[in-house]
């Protein structure tokens, strides 16, 4: 088994490259919205700046840190297990939430909004939720004691931990992309949000089924 320091340290690597990663991602997501100097003033929805308290910037801003999360869990799980299945489904999270944090980012940079919020996380969806001392920020994350049980735990046991860990996370990561989509003004965020419902819900019952082939429950 891999010492918890070493492995606690291969993590902040892996994720500071990831960081570089999406820098760049944030880079090009502004430079396919940003609009250009022709452009006319009645321009869509998605290139309109939001107020700082709109759902939007709020969605914006706490997903982005949902999802480095997630993208965070997915490295430890890839090389806790040789299992392709669990390594596919972990390469697909990280590509796919890293590019969707980095365009958020990118359109808070672009509307020239703050990507961190001054008050609680949530409040943009009409609730706030104060962070626990266990190092859980929002609803669905992982907290510090589970994050290191997941960085201790190698083959099945990493497998199922992971999964049951995502699984929560998806559905908390979906309640809150449903929410940003019936109540968004842009249409980048209404639009990024449905397809998020969309695939986080169809990796919900994909996750379910790998759980029931390991013998274990969501």
């Amino acid at each position: 088994m891999t010492a918890l320091a070493p492995a606690r340290s291969t993590r902040r690597l892996v994720l500071a490259g990831a960081s570089v990663l999406l820098v760049a991602l944030g880079l090009v997501a502004l430079m396919v919205v940003r609009p250009s100097a022709a452009s006319p003033s009645g321009a869509s929805s998605s290139l309109s700046a939001p107020a700082e308290d709109s759902v939007d910037a709020g969605f914006a801003r706490d997903m982005a840190i949902h999802h480095q999360q997630a993208v965070e869990m997915s490295f430890i799980v890839r090389d806790r297990t040789d299992d392709e299945d669990v390594r596919r489904l972990a390469y697909d999270i990280i590509n796919t939430q890293a590019n969707q944090r980095g365009m958020m980012l990118g359109w808070l940079e672009m509307w020239r909004l703050p990507k961190s919020a001054a008050g609680p996380p949530m409040a943009w969806m009409g609730h706030t939720f104060t962070p626990t001392d266990d190092g859980s920020l929002m609803p669905g994350m992982a907290t510090d004691a589970e994050l290191e049980a997941l960085e201790a735990a190698e083959g099945k046991a990493a497998e199922v931990l992971f999964l049951r860990l995502m699984t929560v996370h998806h559905r908390a990561g979906a309640d809150m992309a449903q929410a940003a989509a019936g109540t968004a003004k842009t249409d980048a965020i209404r639009n990024l949000a449905e397809g998020m419902v969309r695939g986080q819900q169809s990796e919900i019952g994909l996750m379910a089924d790998m759980l029931k082939d390991r013998g274990a429950k969501p």
